[in-house]
């Protein structure tokens, strides 16, 4: 079965990228994402209230990179390193060698080709050095900037499944995304 060590924790570079462990530094900058409607738009979360709410999820990230059952880094670019936004592989399946990509950016930062450059990489990491055999991204098929950019890293549409989430009340659609380590 599968096993990750994220220790020590590794630190991603691509042409412009850093991607950088989070700290309690980023607090600001994970609230101000987080507590954005606009950002959260096609995340079922509830919004960030205050900078409590985002070094509690900064917290639950770093728990989940002690206990090696899931990764997050910080989105920087080369030349600075204020948090751009967030990027890792969430609720991974070790039976069957497949974690989930999630990501979210500042919406000053949409549309420059940031996250597409993040995802291709950590792709690599995915299946080169966790030894992956599937990669996936649940996003709303309401998010076409989402999609295009899954579409444009390789990954294919598996399913669409019908008000499979319940959320504040309303059941949600879902579009499954995925690739596979070849």
């Amino acid at each position: 079965m599968l096993e990750f060590n994220f220790h020590p924790f590794p630190i991603i570079k691509t042409d412009r990228l850093v991607l950088r462990r989070l700290t309690n530094d980023d607090v600001n900058e994970v609230f101000e994402i987080r507590s954005n409607p606009e950002t959260m738009k096609y995340i079922p979360r509830p919004l960030a209230k205050s900078n409590e709410d985002a070094l509690e999820l900064i917290a639950q990230i770093e728990d989940k990179i002690t206990t090696n059952t899931g990764i997050n880094w910080a989105i920087t670019l080369n030349d600075n390193p204020k948090l751009l936004g967030i990027i890792g592989f969430y609720r991974t399946q070790f039976e069957n060698y497949r974690s989930e990509i999630g990501y979210i950016l500042h919406p000053d930062f949409h549309g420059k080709g940031i996250v597409s450059e993040a995802v291709n990489r950590l792709v690599q990491f995915g299946f080169e050095d966790l030894k992956l055999h599937s990669i996936e991204a649940v996003i709303d098929p309401e998010n076409s900037a989402s999609e295009r950019v899954l579409q444009k890293c390789g990954f294919v549409k598996e399913a669409h499944l019908k008000e499979a989430d319940f959320y504040e009340g309303v059941f949600l659609d879902r579009v499954i995304y995925s690739i596979l380590n070849k």
